[in-house]
């Protein structure tokens, strides 16, 4: 396996303060970790006894490099790490990694501020492995952007990994961080988002279909949020365009879970565009978004990533070469300084319109991204 897009920005910022690294599970976070320097004799697993044990009376190893994997899980990290960080030797070098949102955890005691940079690492991707044929790019669709399947190379196999990666989530890591008893409806809830994909998520029609309230709706919600499980777009509103202004769209991580291959297709473009925002938040601190549109007379475009709250690329996917979109063109003529793309999984065309539009095939957007 190559080397991970993350491990150049670790090792800089290792040298200035604690690292987190936080992402899905089984994203691949400990063996990146345990590829750095020194990292076999400093690494430490909440989740086995004896690491667990060594951590509680702060019998650490002899390493230059400690690495605290799935501390969150411990009540009071925080406090823990802020205690680490602030007596350490000079040369000590901290990294913490975990599959919760190690950035929204926040349980009681002094804040972490300023000792630390935040990394969050996602899902292989178009760039990442330099895919760059329509086949390629279908087996990324089928087999999924965790490292697992998409080294296993089996769509049989990814299937059954993704099975199980889904009961994982529920019963070992969410029963671990947090507290929720009715877990049956909790993974019918799981079983019904990725059916959604695509289209704005309403709680009120969940809560209709589950019989619950709408409070416990939401909050599970936020539970997959936090642990990496789903993301949500808020949409991209302005004063000059008559955009709905609340509903949200979600997308999977596991974009296998997501049946429809045109669904499936948006759902991997989604990752591909979270992954570059966050990297470009974490590490050149920019202030990015990145959101839908649909307005009042149902015009849509996909994607829509802001800087400042200004609009600077709109993506439209397509499963096939197909005309230009409408939403696309509208959005674009008011916003004509953004750069405006149209996107397909399967088609073969490459121009741009006189306004601007670039159309072309997936691999040659997703590439340019990290």
């Amino acid at each position: 396996m190559q080397e991970r897009y993350l491990r150049p920005q670790i090792e800089r910022d290792l040298e200035r303060k604690m690292v987190f690294v936080a992402g899905p599970r089984q994203v691949g976070k400990t063996t990146l970790a345990r590829s750095l320097p020194g990292a076999e004799r400093g690494y430490l697993n909440w989740d086995v006894p004896e690491h667990r044990e060594r951590i509680l009376k702060r019998e650490l190893p002899d390493s230059p490099l400690w690495i605290f994997d799935e501390i969150h899980k411990y009540r009071t990290w925080r406090n823990y790490l802020k205690g680490l960080y602030d007596v350490r030797r000079r040369a000590q070098r901290i990294l913490v990694t975990g599959s919760a949102r190690l950035d929204l955890y926040r349980y009681s005691g002094d804040s972490l501020q300023g000792r630390y940079h935040l990394l969050r690492l996602h899902p292989l991707s178009v760039a990442e492995l330099g895919v760059e044929t329509g086949q390629e790019l279908q087996d990324l669709l089928t087999l999924g952007g965790f490292p697992e399947p998409w080294l296993e190379g089996s769509e049989v196999e990814a299937r059954r990994w993704s099975r199980e990666y889904r009961n994982l989530l529920i019963r070992e890591e969410l029963v671990s961080l947090e507290q929720v008893r009715d877990l049956g409806n909790l993974e019918l809830l799981v079983l019904r988002l990725p059916e959604l994909v695509g289209s704005t998520l309403s709680l009120n029609a969940l809560r209709e279909d589950l019989q619950l309230s709408h409070k416990t709706v939401a909050s599970w919600i936020q539970i997959l949020e936090r642990l990496y499980a789903l993301f949500r777009l808020s949409p991209f509103g302005a004063p000059k365009i008559r955009a709905i202004k609340k509903a949200q769209k979600h997308y999977h991580f596991d974009w296998t879970l997501v049946s429809g291959p045109p669904a499936r297709f948006e759902n991997l473009v989604a990752c591909h565009l979270l992954k570059w925002v966050h990297h470009q938040q974490d590490t050149q601190g920019r202030d990015l978004d990145l959101r839908y549109f649909r307005d009042t007379d149902g015009r849509e475009v996909d994607f829509v990533v802001t800087e400042g709250m200004k609009p600077m690329w709109l993506v439209e996917c397509k499963w096939a070469d197909s005309p230009i979109d409408r939403g696309l063109k509208y959005l674009e003529a008011r916003f004509p300084e953004c750069e405006a793309w149209q996107i397909s999984a399967t088609g073969s065309k490459d121009y741009v319109t006189p306004e601007g539009i670039r159309v072309c095939a997936a691999t040659e957007f997703l590439g340019s991204l990290v």
